[in-house]
């Protein structure tokens, strides 16, 4: 027997199923394909989503509305950037148009862990909460830090082995919820960091595909268990 391929089971109660959601295409992903130094521009302080961006955002609405994904999601967690809260609103978030109509959305908590690269640059400085609120009325903001973005330093930038301690926070704090199918809308290096973390004990064919870039506005879907 091959015991390097040989499949394990694990109760259902410790695992959770987790899809992963990178952010539409924002102005500050088209200015930076151009001039890497635009994003450092104040004017894209908090990008916001272009119009492709816009619209690989309704793409996937209806692909989770037509797969039946949505009514299995129990809570939606996202960055609280507006470039992820434009995504997971405007993909998981409830409309009055037709299509919802007798459809329950999950609820979306904005939470700071999944945030991108923190520091320097002004696309990755958040707004005030209360901004926040007032663009995102049905996102629930209580676990916001405060106010103001206390987080983002406009003279250092975040390390790598920041951002993955920062990863795993968000991993062990996802196991203390009740909700068994989440997904996180969050930016793509935040993301390949949970998928580094989870690939540990994957084959490394699996790892590779696993953990390649996401592109804009990409669902991947994973399941995690908790070996504790």
């Amino acid at each position: 027997m091959n015991t390097t391929a040989a499949q394990f089971p694990y109760p259902w109660q410790r695992c959770k199923i987790v899809h992963l959601v990178r952010h539409g295409q924002a102005m500050h992903n088209v200015e930076g394909d151009i001039n890497r130094e635009a994003l450092l521009s104040p004017h894209l302080f908090d990008a916001e989503l272009s119009p492709l961006g816009l619209h690989q955002v309704g793409k996937l609405r209806k692909n989770v509305h037509a797969s039946g994904l949505l009514k299995r999601i129990e809570l939606v967690i996202t960055s609280p950037l507006y470039r992820t809260m434009q995504t997971a609103f405007g993909v998981f978030g409830s409309t009055e148009s037709n299509e919802d109509a007798g459809v329950n959305c999950p609820q979306i908590m904005a939470v700071e862990l999944c945030r991108d690269r923190m520091g320097v640059r002004p696309c990755d400085m958040r707004r005030r909460v209360s901004q926040c609120q007032a663009l995102f009325p049905s996102i629930d903001f209580s676990m916001m830090d405060g106010e103001e973005d206390s987080m983002w330093n406009p003279d250092f930038r975040e390390s790598e082995e920041e951002m993955a301690a920062r990863m795993g926070l968000l991993m062990n704090w996802l196991w203390t919820r009740p909700e068994k199918e989440i997904v996180i809308v969050s930016h793509g290096i935040m993301l390949q960091h949970i998928l580094d973390r989870l690939g540990n004990d994957c084959h490394p064919s699996v790892r590779t595909a696993l953990c390649k870039r996401f592109d804009n506005c990409e669902l991947r879907s994973v399941v995690i268990v908790d070996k504790r």
